[in-house]
């Protein structure tokens, strides 16, 4: 068999230790999907190759794939570590969550956008002037688009195109809106979803009321993935 050389950008999603210095590591990459290559000696206080393979940081990575089932990573290279990340508890937790979702979907679906959701949550994770809440609403929507379940913001379950000053509740079998007088959701709700479904969350930042409205949109937006 001939060996086969790829670099590429990656992400790591889980770094397992094996024997006495190395460590296997699954990684998300744009081009090729999930990756498990194995980092030689990697444990050892002298690697090269440890700084390269951080949590939560985007990697320049080279693999050179042989006649084992794993590749062997000969060659790492940090191009951003999301470190904010690390110091509040709530951005910590929610970054393992998106790893683990996206790892999941990665599983089933070939689909080169996981890479860009994945490092696009944790750079907004780590900006510290993004609400958190934001982050996870705009992360659900998203989600769902790519596994084709996204929220219908255009109309209602009779099919009628989703209006100003009307109230409006969720229908979580048939994931759709339901007119009601004194529905949950406003059309300043809908707004917020439409610009997190369309723009990063940092964009929405910018809309009037934004800490009243996201609590219920984040609950609707984590509806859509558990459809």
């Amino acid at each position: 068999m001939v060996s086969k050389i790829i670099r590429t950008k990656a992400i790591v999603l889980r770094r397992t230790n094996y024997g006495e210095a190395d460590r296997v590591v699954q990684l998300l990459t744009p081009e090729h999907g999930k990756l498990s290559v194995m980092a030689k000696s990697v444990r050892r206080e002298k690697s090269k190759l440890a700084g390269g393979i951080e949590l939560f940081a985007r990697c320049d990575i080279t693999v050179n794939f042989g006649k084992g089932e794993l590749g062997i990573l000969t060659g790492a290279r940090l191009e951003q570590f999301y470190s904010n990340i690390l110091s509040d508890y709530d951005r910590l937790q929610f970054a393992y969550e998106v790893i683990k979702q996206i790892s999941k979907a990665a599983d089933t679906i070939d689909e080169p956008a996981f890479f860009d959701l994945l490092d696009q949550a944790l750079a907004s994770l780590n900006d510290m002037n993004v609400y958190v809440k934001l982050t996870q609403a705009w992360f659900w929507l998203q989600l769902a688009i790519l596994l084709g379940v996204g929220l219908n913001l255009s109309t209602d379950n009779n099919g009628m195109k989703l209006v100003e000053d009307a109230q409006y509740n969720f229908d979580a079998i048939d994931s759709v809106l339901v007119y009601h007088e004194k529905g949950s959701f406003s059309s300043d709700h809908i707004k917020l979803l439409r610009i997190l479904s369309a723009q990063p969350p940092k964009v929405a930042m910018q809309v009037n009321g934004v800490n009243d409205l996201i609590d219920d949109c984040l609950w609707l937006a984590e509806r859509a993935v558990a459809h």
